[in-house]
This record gives structure tokens, C-alpha cells and sequence, in this order.
């Protein structure tokens, strides 16, 4: 047996907590139907692509008594989709104690790699030993990940050879809202082709963003915004302690900035910029650098040249001119990839592309630190995209923070000092022991995932709400994923997509941390939540999120 921490052995002992309605036995658990159901937006086209599957009901599961569920012997197959996230592991426990439970003769089928897996016929049974290997720990490492899309008619050809020919009826995807679109494309076309594959999605995505009514929050959250801010309050504790260094963090979320909105719940640093409100404000980045200026000075005027600031990877993309700036860059890139292959040194590419830009657009490019705009010109997506989120934005900030503190000394309008460390976490927080509460979580949307299996049904996400209760009194039950779709046009095509949920700005969450920023822009309210806490008392080790208890009234 290979070598283990004493953490590693005390978590595989652990043992989640299911909704009671879960525990109740499978021929005493009813599913109850709910009205028909639309989508967010675009109904009559959604209604057209998924003629089979849009409009279904929402399920609830309750007591009662149910003969018809499935009692045959059945193969399940569950594919891990995307980035990691903490509880996916957790997430395959709870299927495969699901369906032993119903039948012991049930089996477990992992494919590998990620979507690849199906399309290329990689895969494995799940057995016990493998399992209990495995149960409550981070990573997605029993049977890996991938962003393979199956979206070509060859790919959606070959999954449905590798899964039917190999008698799996049911398909189990875990991931964000792209892999659960991709499971909606699915079940749609198993209908079509009148296949015997039913699909089941599960809500992955350490970001958050992947949240509506039925589905509370994504598994992985919790854990990582535990994990950052840990990290975060060390940092508090020490600028608090020195006194001399600004510090900039910039923490995982591209395309919301629900992660730094919780994790400055839990920390209450000096700023914490919400993307959202940047764009809803047009803000520029001048006036990003004002606010943050203006911020310095008057914890200067106090003799507080310290301080610390939360910024969301996706900040850049936020900025409207910047979003600008980016689509241009990403359409003369396109056009002009001869021309720039043949330029040998990275200044002649900027000098090239300033060319090519509206005046003001290159304007803004050259005024960036040298670093910043090699990043925008030559670190590219596999699409040739600019890749955002690889961009050093805190560096950014830093660099043109400097450069107007400088000029305001000049001014004498700034007589502070001001220093600057700069931080990047993400990895980090992906692929942590899973807290309690994602370790309960997690496993309760694998076993419902098979009552939704053995009643019948396709096309749905497993739900479990009521989170903010005792997981002995959350509900249970399935979400039509049409229902979280509206049309989005990408590649000049329109798309079938989820809806990303972005931070509300007229949100419980939101209001309550623009309620309480202005006085921790000067004072010093640090929090130190410290590591994640497994054992314990339930306040410490079950709480969930902040943001979770602002939008269920809990705070």
C-alpha cells in the first residue's frame, strides 16, 4: 500500500451525509412532476433543436411508495468534463454506492480523459477497491478529465458505438455549463436516433457561475473559495503585521467574479473589484486606477502604506475598452497571421499591429507595461483568441498604479510610499481535499443522479437544494437542462448554450459587500479564516458559503 498522510486516511473514513429523502430506500422515493418548463430566453429555437427534450418537467423527489423504478441490472458510464474541481471523486462515490444499492449486479463504467474517453472507447469498471481509494479526496486523478467537445457528426457516431455497443444505458456528465450543454446535445441526440442512452448532468465548476432557482451552487466552490482565502488571510495578517507592502491577488473566475466576491466575504481585504460592476459602469482603466489611487493616498494620510486587493481573472475582459481591444486584436491577428509570421522580433509584431489598430486602441496598447502586451499579441488560444486569462492583470494594475502615484508625488498631491507584491491563485484551489460540505454535497448529486437514472429519466441535471440547512434536510431532485439555455451566437453561428450566471449587482451577496467596502477601504477589519476545518464544530467545519447564506437570507 503506497504511503498516506495521516489527512489522507482519516478522509477516506469519512462519511458523507445523504438527504434524508435519499436514505429512504429507492422503492420508497417518488419522483413528483412539476409543470412544463421553458428556457431563459430563445424558447422557439431551443424548442426546435431539442424536440425531444425541451419543455420537461422539474422533478422533485418525495416519500412514497414506487414499484416501477428500474430493478434490472444496469451499466451506468460517467465522464469527468473540463477543469478539476474538489468532490468529483465524491461525486462517482455516490453513483457507485447509488447503484449497488439498487442492484448489486449494477456497474459503474468510467470513461477516460474526459469526452475523448467515449468518443475513442477508453474506459474501465469502477469496483470497490478502486473506489474506496479514492473516496473524499480532491482531483479528478480515478479516471482524469478533458475539454474534448463532441460536437462533430462523426464524434456524436462514435460515442454512440462505444456506449451502446458496450450495453451502458444511462451516461452521467460531470462538469461546467459547456460540458452540460454538451450532455443536453446528448440526450437529444440519443432520442433522435432512438437509442436506449439516457443522460444525466451534474453541476461542476470551482468558478460558481454554473447556479440558478434549482441549482444553489456548483460543487467545487466552497473548497476552493475556502482554500483561497485561507492563503488570502495570511497575507492580511502579514501586511497588518509589516506595514509596508501593497499586495495584489489575483484569484481563478474569467467570466464571473463570484469567487473574489466570497473569498473578500471571508477575508475583507482593503478593495475587491467585481468585473461586473466594472462594465455595468463602463468604467475605464484610468478610472480603475483613480479608485485605487484614491484608496493609497488616504491610507497614506493615516501612515497605512499597506494594504490588499482582490482582483478576478477576468477583470481585463470587463473593461469595455479593454473587451474592445481585445476583439480588435483578435480579428488582425486573424487576418494578418502571414504577414506577422514572417516578422522576426516581437517589436516589429507590436509595431505591425499598432498599424492595424483605430488610433485610440493603440494608444491604449502601447501604454502597457512591455510584458502585458507581448502577452496580448502572443499567447493565444487553440482558436487564435487572445487568452485572458493568462494575462498578469494584478501586474497591470500595479505597473499604472505606480506610474500615477509617481506622477501625483510630482504633483504633491501623494507624499506615501508605496510597494507592491503580486500574486496569481488558481491551481491551488482546484483540486483540495473536499470540505464537508462538498464531500456531502457532492456525493448526494451522484446518488440522485441514479434515482433519476432508474425512474426513467433523460436530459436532466441532478439538483440538490435547501443548502443551506442540515444536508439531512436538503431536497432532491432533477432540472430540465433546456431550461437553463438560451442562443448565443459564436463562429458566426447561433449556439445552444447554458447561461453563465454573473455576480448580480442587485443581489443579496453584492449589496451586503458594497454596504461594508468604503469603511474597509481605510480601516483594518481583517478576517483569518485559516485552513479548511474537517473536524469540528458544525458552525467551523458544515457552514457554507457566505455568498450562499446572503442569497437564502441567512445573513
Amino acid at each position: 500500500m503506497k504511503d498516506m498522510s495521516t489527512l489522507q486516511k482519516l478522509r477516506l473514513q469519512y462519511k458523507p451525509r445523504l438527504p434524508a429523502i435519499l436514505k429512504s430506500g429507492v422503492s420508497s422515493i417518488k419522483p413528483k412532476l412539476g409543470r412544463p418548463t421553458s428556457s431563459i430566453a430563445d424558447a422557439d429555437k431551443l424548442k426546435e433543436m431539442f424536440d425531444h427534450n425541451f419543455g420537461k418537467p422539474v422533478i422533485t423527489f418525495g416519500k412514497g411508495k414506487n414499484s416501477s423504478y428500474n430493478k434490472k441490472a444496469i451499466k451506468v458510464g460517467v465522464v469527468l468534463s473540463g477543469g478539476q474541481a474538489a468532490g468529483g471523486h465524491n461525486v462517482i462515490a455516490g453513483l457507485f454506492d447509488g447503484l449497488k444499492k439498487v442492484n448489486k449486479n449494477n456497474k459503474l463504467i468510467g470513461f477516460l480523459g474526459g469526452p475523448s474517453g467515449i468518443i475513442d472507447g477508453k474506459m474501465m469498471e469502477i469496483t470497490d477497491k478502486i473506489m474506496d481509494a479514492y473516496r473524499n479526496t480532491g482531483g479528478f486523478d480515478i479516471i482524469q478529465s478533458g475539454r474534448t467537445k463532441i460536437e462533430t457528426p462523426e464524434q456524436f457516431a462514435k460515442s454512440k458505438q462505444n456506449i451502446v455497443g458496450n450495453g451502458i444505458s444511462a451516461l452521467v456528465v460531470v462538469g461546467g455549463d459547456d460540458s452540460n450543454t454538451n450532455a443536453a446535445l446528448l440526450a437529444e441526440y440519443f432520442a433522435k436516433e432512438n437509442a436506449p442512452v439516457q443522460v444525466i448532468g451534474v453541476p461542476k465548476t470551482i468558478d460558481g457561475d454554473l447556479k440558478n432557482d434549482m441549482i444553489e451552487t456548483s460543487f467545487g466552490f466552497d473548497t476552493a473559495t475556502r482554500i483561497y482565502a485561507e492563503t488570502v488571510g495570511n497575507i492580511c495578517r502579514d501586511v497588518n503585521s509589516a506595514r509596508k507592502y501593497w499586495h495584489f491577488v489575483r484569484l481563478m473566475g474569467r467570466s464571473a467574479s463570484h469567487i473574489t466576491l466570497e473569498v473578500a466575504f471571508q477575508t475583507q481585504p482593503n478593495v475587491a473589484f467585481i468585473g461586473e460592476e466594472v462594465l455595468a459602469k463602463k468604467m475605464t482603466f484610468a478610472q480603475i486606477i483613480d479608485s485605487l489611487a484614491k484608496v493609497v493616498v488616504e491610507r497614506a494620510e493615516n501612515k497605512k502604506n499597506f494594504g490588499v486587493v482582490l482582483v478576478p481573472e477576468g477583470l481585463i475582459e470587463f473593461v469595455p475598452e479593454f473587451k474592445t481591444l481585445i476583439k480588435s486584436l483578435n480579428d488582425v491577428l486573424a487576418k494578418y497571421e502571414t504577414d506577422l509570421a514572417k516578422l522576426d522580433s516581437v517589436r516589429a509584431k507590436k509595431d505591425f499591429i499598432y498599424t492595424k489598430l483605430e488610433p485610440g486602441l493603440a494608444s491604449l496598447m502601447k501604454s502597457m507595461p512591455d510584458g502585458i502586451e507581448s502577452q496580448l499579441i502572443l499567447d493565444r488560444d487553440p482558436h487564435g483568441n487572445v487568452m485572458v486569462s493568462q494575462i498578469e492583470t494584478e501586474k497591470l494594475l500595479v505597473d499604472m498604479l505606480d506610474r500615477k502615484l509617481r506622477e501625483m508625488k510630482k504633483e504633491g498631491t501623494y507624499s506615501g510610499k508605496f510597494a507592491a507584491i503580486t500574486h496569481f491563485f488558481g491551481y491551488e484551489g482546484r483540486c483540495g481535499f473536499p470540505t464537508n460540505f462538498d464531500s456531502n454535497y457532492c456525493y448526494a448529486l451522484g446518488y440522485n443522479a441514479v434515482m433519476l437514472i432508474v425512474n426513467g429519466f433523460t436530459g436532466y441535471m441532478s439538483s440538490i437544494r435547501n443548502l443551506t440547512k442540515d444536508p439531512s434536510m436538503w431536497n432532491a431532485g432533477g432540472v430540465p437542462l433546456t431550461m437553463m439555455m438560451n442562443i448565443e451566437r459564436r463562429k458566426g453561428e447561433d449556439k445552444p448554450v447554458i447561461q453563465k450566471a454573473l455576480v448580480e449587482l442587485d443581489g443579496k451577496p453584492f449589496k451586503a459587500w458594497a454596504a461594508m467596502r468604503d469603511r474597509l477601504a481605510v480601516n483594518d477589519e481583517y478576517l483569518f479564516p485559516g485552513p479548511v476545518q474537517y473536524y469540528g464544530p458544525a458552525e467551523l467545519v458544515d457552514a457554507t458559503t457566505k455568498t450562499l447564506q446572503y442569497e437564502k437570507g441567512k445573513k
